[in-house]
């Protein structure tokens, strides 16, 4: 347990080390020609994170990296629950039956297409596939530790598919603004994306939920519809995990039967409870937006004040989450992992990339 007695200080150390470099990162962002450029401190933090790791990793204490762990996994989970302060229901509703489509389009075919990729083309065994295309399809890292139970898979096939997660999750973080900024916005007929489709689009592609949070921070002057729309349909994929891993227990036990195999063993659910919290407190915001609507100014001003400070709060925490996720970038994890898990990582990227670009322009326009 990271603050069980024997632990506490190394955790505590941990979480004020990576408070430092997110602290650094936001005042970073905040100097003119950095501010400028519009990279948010999210960016700069993962950034900052990854030189770390391949630096000055072994240099830190090792107690410290229960620390590091939890700001990653805990800190990241609470301040997606915080998220919630900047939606509403209306807007939930706005994102609309679109939104919904491309997340379960998206899912459904990259889990499928990552799973037949690595098995049948590149030979990896079928639960790496299978670990690596959920990690693709719902979200990153927290999607193959949840996926991991249900496949009873070994830990190192569990670390292949979370490294390839976060090695092609970081590099969308950085190529969609680019992506936007030079092909999108300015583009006209098909490879035109509004604000907000382009929002669906980066929620219905990207791995983890903090890096579709960073990629509209990082769009310089983006509206707040892009972001909005993009963290819901994230959001979306996510709550999609419980049904997801349903069916895949289905499935497995199904196919151990046909195979002959004895699969009886009740499968363990893992249930994804921050998007729930998530829903719970953007539900919250709605009824407090709905009453500053009507209350008198002085009330409504100083409501609104306080969900500013909440925000403030909630992005240095997503920043430390980011920072966090940077330090887990060690590229000597990479080597020796063989090719196969890099081809197919490497092909549901251009899927998601690609293939997604397709199937929100062709879902939003055709609703």
């Amino acid at each position: 347990m990271a603050f069980s007695a024997e632990n506490r200080k190394g955790t505590m150390s941990g979480i004020l080390f990576v408070a430092i470099f997110a602290a650094a990162a936001t005042y970073i962002a905040g100097l003119g020609p950095i501010h400028a450029l519009g990279l948010s401190p999210l960016v700069i933090g993962i950034v900052m994170g990854i030189f770390y790791a391949n630096t000055l990793h072994n240099q830190t204490p090792k107690e410290w990296q229960t620390g590091i762990t939890f700001s990653g996994k805990k800190i990241l989970r609470f301040a997606i629950v915080v998220y919630g302060f900047r939606i509403t229901f209306q807007q939930i509703a706005d994102v609309g039956l679109d939104g919904f489509l491309v997340s379960l389009t998206m899912l459904t075919t990259t889990l499928i297409l990552g799973s037949w990729v690595g098995t049948k083309l590149f030979g990896m065994d079928r639960d790496t596939s299978i670990l690596t295309a959920s990690g693709a399809a719902v979200c990153g890292a927290a999607a193959v530790l949840a996926t991991e139970p249900v496949l009873k898979a070994e830990e190192h096939k569990t670390a292949v598919a979370v490294s390839m997660v976060v090695l092609f999750g970081t590099i969308s973080m950085f190529l969609y603004p680019v992506m936007y900024e030079t092909i999108i916005k300015g583009a006209v007929g098909f490879l035109h994306m509004d604000p907000r489709t382009f929002g669906i689009y980066v929620g219905g592609t990207i791995h983890e939920v903090a890096q579709v949070v960073a990629v509209p921070a990082s769009v310089p002057g983006s509206p707040k519809e892009m972001a909005d729309a993009a963290v819901i349909v994230k959001m979306t994929r996510v709550i999609m995990i419980a049904p997801m891993l349903i069916v895949m227990g289905l499935f497995l036990a199904w196919d151990a039967k046909k195979a002959g195999g004895n699969r009886d063993e009740k499968m363990k659910l893992v249930i994804p409870w921050f998007a729930v919290y998530f829903i719970m407190v953007a539900g919250l915001n709605s009824l407090i937006q709905n009453y500053t609507a009507t209350a008198p100014e002085a009330t409504a001003l100083l409501i609104n004040h306080i969900i500013s400070i909440i925000n403030q709060i909630d992005t240095f925490l997503l920043t430390m989450a980011m920072t966090a996720l940077g330090m887990g970038t060690i590229f000597a994890k990479f080597k020796g992992l063989g090719l196969a898990p890099v081809y197919t990582a490497l092909t549901m990227f251009v899927w998601l990339v690609v293939g997604g670009f397709v199937v929100t322009k062709t879902i939003v326009e055709f609703l």
